[in-house]
């Protein structure tokens, strides 16, 4: 790796570092974020009350309170004038039923006939906590259609009638009843050892009770994201809302500040994603003109990170000649699980749940679903400790670019042994004026004896894809999880050896207030190996001043950089540059670069065709050096001029 390349790596890092200081918020810029998130909130708030808001008829009567001591007959007139064919059920008392299966438990709500509560049951939260996706309010689901007496009618305030009755033991039908003949069904089913839960909604009879042009419902979905996992920062991070387009690509809303959209083409899915799992609502048409919200919760509330909200339409038929089908799927984002959803879909129809795990940007992510994830499945079969499972592929990934790694020490090498003549060419060449002809002299150099300074280069432009995509792939890797090894409790999160509970000015929005042992050995063994290279690569040609210092500038940002990421990630890039340190020294024991001299002065005497790209490359250099005379020439010319212009005025 040449110079010129090391130090446009440092000025990337330098420049990432100060535009993050720079562009931090100011005390005003925090202040006016609170300020749109309490207006956020309201704007959520009204938008839930909206259609009950709706639900007075046009005489405006009060709306009815089951606390209200009134007549029964007052009562019945009342629920009549606002639900009309539905006042029957405006009243009753809240209960649930709960269907579970190994995987998931599920509470139902006869109130809105509404998915309540969500519980996984093989995992848990950081502290060890039940894994509750929601409960309660943290959730909310309902519809609004309009009737034939024109009353706004909102299922979250009717009460539906559970029917088990020849039923599976994992399926409930809540019923929203007008009479015998008149009633809607919520028809939930889980699938037994599954994530899936299917949800039907069939109509009997609402012909007449419904508006003659009604053909869709209005729907309104809202969850809050729990924080489930240490460290709010790269959970925020992650957490977010998907959505996936009719025959289209997954996209998602900013995960980074808040979001709205207004979406006009169908969708197939809306996802509400925490970092590591999701609740899926997957429709078995599609979701119609449809606006998402994502809000961000002020980071003082330690329970929650972010509220997500979709209201939309789906297609219906009061006839009941068809159902509206939905499935949620709530569960971990494990890209293989996922991945299998896709095998069970109609031929040429793909769900594309497996793209809710961020395996990095479309160029890195088939180096994860290619490479990296299967090499990671496949040792998972025969290995239960991930910490022995990354040192496994850490080794795998370096038997593969051995041999790149092998050229470029040699390119290094070579280089090395050629320092002291092109000390001589500097020495030759010593003006800042001559650096053309130094420059061309130290490269016909190189080409002579067989060296190459970008050589060097190459394992490190094939190994940065890779170092990349893990970037992406680990923190967000739910089979690291909560796995432990040596020191590190979960390798999916830090692993904090020093925690204060103050924050330091400017440093704890990078640091935060921790210190991760397995950043800080990454740290220290990338200044050894920078150490390592500064003495492989050192050539003999000009370095810039303070060139020296700058290149452990980079080693020690990445403190900075890893220090609140996933313990894993930091782990294996300890790994992967210890063993380069190893590859390092057992190369300068095993390679004599007194033979390696005599070989390059042997090729410096045979007879050197050049290639076309080379002969293009001197003539550029040719052109450029004339360039460069003549504008020196140009320039002493006008000097010249502008001294006898002085002496003219003198005189």
């Amino acid at each position: 790796m040449d110079r010129n390349t090391i130090i446009g790596l440092l000025l990337i890092g330098l420049v990432f570092f100060l535009f993050t200081w720079i562009n931090r918020p100011t005390p005003e810029q925090q202040e006016a974020q609170r300020r749109y998130n309490e207006y956020m909130d309201s704007l959520a708030r009204a938008e839930q009350s909206r259609a009950a808001d709706f639900t007075a008829p046009t005489n405006n009567p009060a709306i009815v309170d089951a606390s209200t001591n009134l007549p029964d007959s007052t009562r019945s007139d009342l629920l009549m004038q606002q639900f009309g064919a539905f006042a029957q059920a405006a009243e009753g008392v809240e209960a649930f039923v709960t269907l579970e299966n190994d995987k998931v438990e599920l509470k139902i709500s006869n109130k809105g006939g509404r998915l309540y509560y969500a519980r996984l049951k093989e995992y848990a939260t950081f502290n060890q906590k039940p894994l509750i996706l929601f409960d309660g309010d943290e959730s909310s689901l309902y519809f609004t259609f309009i009737t034939a007496t024109n009353r706004v009618i909102n299922t979250s305030d009717l009460f539906f009638v559970p029917v088990k009755d020849g039923l599976p033991d994992n399926s409930v039908i809540m019923r929203l009843m007008i009479d015998e003949g008149s009633y809607m069904d919520f028809v939930y089913t889980l699938k037994p050892d599954d994530y899936m839960l299917s949800w039907d909604i069939r109509s009997v009879g609402l012909n007449g009770i419904l508006s003659p042009n009604t053909n869709s419902l209005d729907m309104y979905w809202k969850q809050i994201a729990r924080k489930l996992e240490q460290g709010r920062k790269f959970e925020n991070q992650f957490t977010g809302l998907s959505y996936k387009f009719t025959n289209d690509n997954v996209e998602k809303l900013s995960e980074a500040k808040n979001d709205d959209k207004q979406l006009s083409n169908r969708l197939k899915w809306i996802a509400y994603k925490n970092k590591f799992f999701s609740t899926v609502l997957i429709s078995n048409n599609s979701f119609e003109a449809s606006r998402l919200q994502s809000i961000q919760i002020a980071e003082t509330d330690t329970n929650y990170l972010k509220e997500f909200h979709a209201t939309t339409s789906v297609p219906f038929d009061p006839s009941g000649k068809e159902s509206v089908g939905f499935t949620y799927y709530i569960g971990p984002n494990k890209y293989s699980l996922l991945r299998e959803y896709d095998k069970n879909t109609p031929k040429g129809e793909k769900l594309l749940l497996d793209e809710l795990v961020p395996l990095g940007a479309k160029v890195f992510r088939p180096i994860n679903k290619y490479f990296i994830v299967p090499i990671f499945e496949f040792l998972g079969k025969y290995f239960t400790n991930y910490g022995v499972i990354i040192l496994l592929l850490t080794l795998i990934v370096k038997v593969v670019i051995f041999p790149l790694t092998f050229k470029s020490y040699m390119s290094s090498a070579k280089m090395r042994v050629l320092k002291p003549q092109v000390e001589e060419i500097t020495a030759k060449f010593p003006k800042q004026e001559q650096a053309m002809e130094r420059q061309k002299a130290t490269m016909d150099l190189y080409s002579r004896a067989g060296a190459s300074p970008m050589a060097g280069c190459l394992p490190m432009l094939l190994q940065m894809p890779i170092l990349i995509a893990l970037y992406w792939l680990f923190p967000t890797s739910i089979e690291l999880r909560q796995e432990s090894f040596l020191w590190a409790k979960d390798l999916s999160t830090y692993d904090a050896i020093i925690s204060w509970n103050f924050d330091i000015p400017l440093i704890s929005s990078f640091l935060g207030n921790h210190l991760s042992l397995f950043c800080l050995l990454m740290t220290a063994t990338n200044i050894v190996f920078t150490k390592f290279n500064m003495d492989a690569t050192n050539t003999g040609q000009q370095q810039m001043p303070g060139m020296k210092m700058m290149m452990y500038i980079f080693p020690f940002m990445m403190l900075f950089f890893f220090n609140q990421s996933a313990s894993g990630l930091s782990y294996y890039f300890f790994i992967t540059t210890l063993i380069s340190i190893l590859q390092t020294i057992s190369f300068r024991f095993f390679v004599n670069e007194k033979k390696l001299l005599m070989r390059l002065e042997e090729n410096k005497k045979k007879p050197k065709k050049k290639s076309g790209f080379m002969q293009r490359l001197e003539e550029a250099q040719r052109m450029q050096q004339q360039q460069v005379r003549k504008q020196q020439q140009q320039s002493h010319k006008q000097q010249q001029q502008q001294n006898d212009k002085r002496l003219q005025r003198k005189k």
